[in-house]
């Protein structure tokens, strides 16, 4: 237990200092220092975690994957015009599987009739919300990417937008403390993917890299928690007291 602790006051030390490394735009310590707190963090609840999501565990093992090859990309030759960046391709698609099998997690869980008939009318609206967001998103840097990388980064935002959307089915489905943790990571994601993608292809402003560090620090400490929360099932909707006369 006691090891546990330290490990996790470390793990706490070592995200503030990825925090303040991306702030100032050193990368590639930042990188290094953000896999290594993977790591860190994915070992942690390997082992002291007592009941233990796979989908979780996957997502914790491939999302660290695609952070040590973004590590590795500050470390290789050169990519020459026209060549293709297999690194680059194949870190994002662990990305894109990663927040699949969180996906995945959320929707195993369902009663696929009993969600669509209580929560149709939102359903219909978060799609449409989708798309608009992909779309719209997406479009911001299109003038910097190829056509396959285009098609990569519009496949990666619909994957992140299908996983806030699902969180928030999650939430509205079963209206609990593990349900609200988890869409509140699934918020910090999205956020912190967004600007991201503003930080590397629109604005290169030092101050975009330091948010979007900031939210995806906070995101993997919602997505811990709720690992951490037992499922306590669906809560009754809220109604006022009844005033008696």
């Amino acid at each position: 237990m006691l090891v546990n602790k330290i490990l996790k006051v470390v793990l706490l030390l070592l995200a503030g200092a990825y925090i303040v490394l991306q702030g100032f735009a050193v990368e590639v310590k930042g990188a290094a220092l953000s896999a290594i707190s993977l790591g860190l963090l994915t070992f942690l609840y390997y082992k002291w975690t007592k009941d233990k999501s796979e989908y979780f565990f996957l997502f914790l093992v491939v999302f660290t994957l695609a952070d040590i090859l973004g590590l590795a990309a500050y470390y290789r030759v050169p990519i020459l015009s026209g060549n293709i960046d297999y690194l680059y391709y194949t870190a994002n698609i662990l990305y894109m599987l990663s927040y699949i099998f969180l996906i995945v997690k959320i929707l195993k869980g369902f009663n696929f009739r009993k969600v669509f008939y209580e929560l149709s009318i939102p359903i219909i609206i978060l799609v449409v919300l989708d798309v608009f967001c992909v779309t719209l998103v997406t479009a911001t840097a299109e003038k910097e990417f190829t056509y396959y990388q285009y098609i990569l980064e519009f496949t990666y935002n619909t994957v992140i937008m299908v996983l806030l959307s699902v969180a928030l089915i999650n939430y509205m489905y079963r209206n609990d403390k593990k349900s609200m943790l988890f869409l509140l990571g699934s918020i910090f994601i999205v956020f912190s993917e967004i600007i991201q993608l503003a930080y590397y292809y629109v604005l290169e402003d030092n101050n975009l890299s330091l948010i979007y560090s900031i939210f995806l620090v906070v995101a993997f400490l919602f997505f811990y928690l709720q690992s951490q929360t037992a499922f306590t099932g669906p809560i009754p909707e809220y109604k006022d007291d009844e005033l008696e006369a």
